[in-house]
């Protein structure tokens, strides 16, 4: 038997997945890219809306260790790489989605630990990790489910 006759046809909502996850985490690898690269009209445009200084903004950016640097890294490209993978319909999308996750829990402990984060932490703060956190583990779950049942291989 072929690999091509041994897996499971693709149902629609993976493509509708993959396209929505993966347009969803581009936001924040746009927001990643941004501020690494030290974009100062984006830096501007979310100090504003955060409602503080763009001085403010600087010293949280600059402030982030070398790990959270990293642990960010992982939880962003992780799950832009699971997206195209989902996209590619390969089983190592779950492995991508879990190295996000890897990244998204340390850098919510540190987001929600240091000091310089304070005036980040409101109501839609704590919201949009939430629902980070449910995209990425929903991903995650719906992968490992497609890999399971042979339309990722």
């Amino acid at each position: 038997m072929t690999e091509t006759a041994s897996r499971a046809r693709a149902p629609w909502h993976l493509w509708a997945l993959a396209l929505v996850s993966l347009i969803w985490f581009a936001g924040g690898a746009n927001d990643y890219l941004q501020t690494k690269l030290g974009n100062r009209e984006y830096l501007a445009m979310a100090a504003e809306g955060s409602g503080v200084s763009l001085e403010i903004m600087d010293g949280y950016v600059a402030s982030f260790p070398l790990w959270a640097t990293i642990a960010w890294a992982l939880g962003v490209w992780g799950a832009v790489g699971g997206s195209l993978l989902l996209v590619l319909r390969s089983r190592f999308a779950v492995h991508a989605f879990i190295a996000s996750l890897a990244g998204v829990a340390v850098t919510t402990a540190w987001t929600y630990a240091s000091e310089a984060s304070a005036p980040f932490v409101n109501t839609f703060q704590i919201v949009f990790s939430v629902l980070i956190w449910l995209s990425v583990i929903g991903m995650a779950y719906y992968s490992s489910r497609m890999t399971k049942a042979g339309v990722l291989r």
